[in-house]
């Protein structure tokens, strides 16, 4: 099948009898290059949480939804804080009579223990000032404690991204009364977007053979965007129920366009095949269909052609052209020629 290089007319234009037409071209010929197979995948975030309530309180603020990006640090649920503040209140007082309580027998002992050795107070009434000042340190110490609980449960009441990421789950809403440990309640989920990776599903009958190869592409965009993974692991346990294995792809530093949730293609070198290839250079897309100028002695055409993977500078041509064929390698130049002949022969 041919293509229609501009317009209506179909036909390939002839030049004179025996006239080359003067194009870069070049030969397309059977060459091994590596098999490669292709499954879907879906990209993960590696960072994501799920942030949990620490302290019972009441929803008052929630400044982002659901798919807003939000830097690191950010605000991403208040708390009502009245009976934080209060318990934060009432651990102060309560370090204040602990203190005062402590200054008093301190200084109540030093006293005895200054004149206990001259014999004028009782073994036993040092032993009491002696006990009542360690106690009194000890509930300092208990109230100095409870203090910083109540302060932490206050700083509680704010929630913070732990880094820059997307929101992508709330669970609460404005003016709800959330629950904290020992059962937390769940908050808002959130996932980064500097590392992903993607988890890819393959038969066990290649499990070994991805294994070995270490290497794979992950294609996104129609094909159109093309990422090498940084790292390949086939994990060495299969499922029971499908039989297969999960492989994850790292992608060191995220890649723009890519988002989790985002089903795409990812494409393992399994071994070597022969295969006709041609430069994507060489290649026309009108729409969705995809060809090759296609030169025929004196007459050019455009050939439509089913494509099939990407494989470096190259597409792997699984119909419409055969072994030993000439093709034009600058489309554009090849378009241009062909409108100069028909006007040629019109004229």
């Amino acid at each position: 099948m041919t293509l229609a290089a501009c317009g209506g007319d179909r036909q390939p234009a002839p030049m004179p009898s025996g006239t080359a037409p003067p194009l870069a071209s070049l030969v397309v010929n059977v060459s091994e290059a590596p098999s490669r197979q292709v499954w879907d995948g879906t990209v993960e975030a590696v960072h994501a949480a799920v942030l949990m309530a620490q302290t019972d309180a009441r929803v008052l603020e929630l400044p982002y939804d659901v798919n807003d990006v939000v830097p690191k640090g950010a605000v991403l649920v208040r708390f009502s804080n009245v009976e934080q503040k209060s318990a934060t209140r009432a651990a102060q007082a309560q370090i204040a009579s602990a203190r005062a309580d402590f200054v008093n027998a301190g200084a109540n002992f030093k006293r005895l223990a200054a004149i206990y050795p001259q014999g004028y107070v009782s073994k036993a009434a040092y032993d009491q000032a002696l006990a009542q000042r360690n106690a009194a340190k000890g509930v300092l110490d208990a109230a100095q404690a409870q203090w910083r609980e109540t302060g932490q449960a206050e700083k509680y009441t704010v929630v913070r991204a732990p880094y820059a990421g997307v929101i992508t789950r709330r669970y609460v809403q404005v003016g709800e009364a959330v629950a904290g440990p020992p059962f937390p309640q769940q908050l808002i989920a959130i996932a980064s977007l500097r590392d992903l990776r993607v988890d890819v599903k393959v038969p066990q009958s290649v499990a070994e053979a991805i294994r070995r190869s270490g290497t794979a592409e992950v294609q996104f965009d129609g094909g159109r965007e093309r990422l090498a993974a940084s790292s390949v692991t086939v994990f060495p346990y299969a499922d029971p129920a499908t039989h297969t294995f999960s492989v994850r792809l790292e992608l060191s530093g995220g890649a723009a366009g890519l988002y989790p949730g985002m089903t795409v293609r990812a494409v393992f070198a399994i071994g070597e095949a022969k295969q006709l290839l041609v430069p994507l250079g060489a290649l026309v897309e009108r729409g969705e269909l995809q060809g090759v100028y296609v030169i025929e002695g004196d007459r050019v055409s455009l050939r439509q052609l089913r494509t099939g993977d990407v494989v470096g500078d190259r597409i792997q041509v699984l119909a419409g052209l055969d072994n030993g064929e000439r093709i034009a390698t600058d489309p554009a130049a090849a378009a241009r020629w062909l409108i100069a002949q028909r006007h040629r022969a019109v004229r």
